[in-house]
């Protein structure tokens, strides 16, 4: 499989960058939900350090993975480097050394220095990434997932998928494959604190909401699973309007 070569690659130029400071490399995602498709997918991994990077380490690991763009699926990579104390000990929003998507290769290639000096910080998102990696995650190198990790708080995690679907009756035209999985998935934890993939969210959302919205989950999940066009426009709206209603009512949070 493409994707199981090319993190090997990744993995290789990342113990040589880092050598004895990496303690763990964890595939979380569409790959370890075992959905990853390469025309939808992107390849989602934390890199976990022993002690702070260097502006050296940092570039070299952007190089790396620019230097691999062509050979990655459409969507790229989406990484962070975490220290270890961190993943021991966990705090929301979890910080991070590094941090790269496609959604900042057009910054990285402009200006290197600049993006790796001022790329660190903390990201409410990594809550939802640990607790899939403890609980699907795939380890590369290092320990297990929940020796490495300690468990992400429910609330931590409610809030991290939160923030992924706050806007999405206004931005679901825009991405609806997208948001229309993800609301499913929110949906499925706030009801059954199930954690799933997109996928298994369109699946969830197929045998537990009303059938008016079938045609549309099943349109999302064509699409996310082989990358066809997606024509199911009607309702999205309405839809993205109901499910943050029932969102909001299973988590028992205001209504708006």
């Amino acid at each position: 499989m493409r994707e199981q070569a090319l993190l090997q690659t990744v993995l290789q130029g990342y113990r040589r960058i880092l050598g004895h400071r990496l303690a763990g490399f964890y595939v979380h995602g569409s790959i370890a939900f075992g959905c990853f498709t390469w025309e939808t997918g992107d390849i989602d991994f934390l890199a976990v350090v022993t002690e702070p990077l260097t502006q050296g380490n940092k570039e070299a690991i952007i190089r790396l993975l620019l230097s691999l763009t062509p050979d990655a699926p459409p969507k790229g990579f989406e990484m962070s480097v975490v220290l270890q104390d961190c993943c021991r000990s966990f705090r929301h929003p979890m910080p991070f050394e590094l941090h790269y998507s496609n959604a900042h290769r057009a910054r990285a290639e402009a200006d290197l220095s600049a993006f790796c000096r001022e790329m660190h910080g903390e990201d409410p998102d990594l809550a939802a990434h640990v607790t899939v990696v403890r609980r699907v995650g795939l380890a590369l190198c290092g320990p297990a997932p929940g020796e490495m990790f300690a468990e992400v708080p429910p609330d931590c995690y409610r809030d991290s998928i939160l923030l992924d679907i706050a806007g999405a009756e206004t931005e679901i035209a825009a991405d609806p494959v997208y948001l229309t999985l993800n609301l499913c998935r929110v949906l499925a934890f706030a009801q059954d604190g199930a954690v799933l993939s997109k996928r298994q969210g369109g699946e969830w959302g197929l045998a537990h909401l009303p059938e008016r919205y079938h045609p549309l989950l099943r349109a999302a999940c064509a699409s996310y699973a082989d990358g066809c066009a997606f024509t199911e426009t009607a309702c999205l709206q309405p839809f993205a309007g109901d499910m943050l209603a029932r969102i909001r009512h299973a988590f028992r949070l205001p209504q708006v």
